[in-house]
């Protein structure tokens, strides 16, 4: 092989590895996994929430009736996969109506989020996938906390 070919090849391999790292062009919905990835990250989200001292109060009467439980992971599945850009469609109450009156305090919305960081951290979630999630869904904060 002459001298001439190693910068070649090297430039190949370099071009090669550049392409696989170009931006994933995919949506965040598909980099989380679709629908069944997300489905699995609420389940472990509203485990955690539940068990949370310092917030399972908001959630106790809907932890307790399976039925309204349901619901309201269905609802968190279609708000994060709509917000993610996948197809699904949140049909529920807007934040502001939703919150209305529970006097949630920053604090308390802090502790969700971190409730919801330990579930992605679970799934091995990348950072940046999950920082993009956690930057489309923190500007409700403004319509959640009230207090």
């Amino acid at each position: 092989m002459s001298k001439h070919r190693y910068p070649l090849l090297l430039c190949l391999a370099l071009g090669f590895i550049a392409v696989a790292q170009a931006a994933d062009t995919r949506t965040l919905y598909q980099r989380l996994g679709g629908k069944p990835a997300i489905t699995a990250v609420v389940d472990e989200f509203v485990s955690r929430v539940a068990a949370d001292t310092r917030i399972n109060a908001f959630f106790a009467a809907t932890a307790a009736d399976p039925q309204r439980l349901a619901a309201f992971k269905g609802k968190l599945v279609d708000q994060i996969c709509e917000a993610s850009g996948g197809p699904c469609k949140y049909r529920g109450k807007d934040m502001r109506s939703a919150h209305a009156g529970m006097g949630v305090t920053s604090a308390d919305f802090d502790a969700l989020v971190e409730d919801l960081t330990a579930a992605l951290d679970k799934f091995k979630v990348a950072a940046a996938d999950k920082s993009a999630l956690l930057g489309v869904l923190g500007p409700m904060k403004a319509d959640i906390v009230t207090r």
